[in-house]
């Protein structure tokens, strides 16, 4: 199956961050919240209100941090995703 979003929605996968200290070691990530950074996997085509175009200004591939509590979470396939709209995603990391 695919995640096909509409209208300004963008579909995000969590970046696995693992921690490290300074002298290396790696911590595990279970007792901490998930990260707010994400890929961009599919983005729709964008959509408009009072009369403006909203185009999009994020790609598949982009690597982005968003809102906290935004967005709905999706399992598929044993993937978990988010789909999120557009002005829920704060920056995207370079």
């Amino acid at each position: 199956m695919k995640l096909v979003p509409l209208g300004d929605r963008v579909v995000l996968k969590h970046l696995v961050a693992e921690e490290t200290t300074k002298s290396g070691i790696v911590l595990p990530g279970q007792n901490k919240e998930k990260s707010q950074q994400a890929e961009v996997i599919a983005v729709g085509p964008g959509t408009t209100a009072d009369g403006k175009e909203i185009k999009m200004e994020v790609k598949v591939g982009d690597h982005v941090i968003y809102s906290q509590y935004a967005g709905t979470q999706v399992k598929l396939d044993d993937e978990e995703y988010v789909v999120v709209k557009q002005s829920d995603i704060v920056a995207i990391v370079e």
